[in-house]
């Protein structure tokens, strides 16, 4: 993809699949396609939330139904475990983020106006690349 080249770029549960060390390599590509203005949306799972039924030993009971299944805390931080026992090993996560950290992440890579919220153990994250100055 050409740099400056789109408006937005959504990823919607794909960061926590790569290892740390590649988060900020991904997140540097979403900087340099979006062009000056443009915006990146993100959602994954929230560890800080999912950490409060951890703590209630509530792990490996359904926190939600998504549409494709019933999800647990378990599911929520190591990958959806019924895809990954299929065979599916793209499903497990390798990492993961609170709000804190998801907001470093994305300044560290040159977003400005960063705003995270947590949502239905789920992050969600509006990160806009600096509008061109003149």
């Amino acid at each position: 993809v050409q740099s400056a080249s789109v408006d937005a770029v959504w990823s919607s549960h794909n960061i926590e699949h790569l290892h740390a060390h590649e988060v900020p390599l991904a997140l540097a590509e979403f900087h340099r396609v979006l062009t000056p203005g443009g915006t990146a949306f993100i959602t994954l799972p929230d560890l800080q939330e999912i950490a409060r039924y951890v703590v209630a030993d509530k792990l490996d009971e359904v926190a939600y139904i998504s549409p494709a299944g019933p999800i647990t805390p378990l599911d929520c931080i190591f990958g959806f475990g019924k895809p990954i026992a299929a065979g599916n090993g793209y499903m497990a996560h390798k990492t993961g983020f609170t709000a804190t950290t998801l907001k470093r992440a994305l300044t560290d890579a040159g977003f400005s106006a960063v705003r995270v919220w947590s949502s239905n153990l789920s992050l969600w994250a509006e990160a806009v690349k600096q509008p061109a100055v003149g």
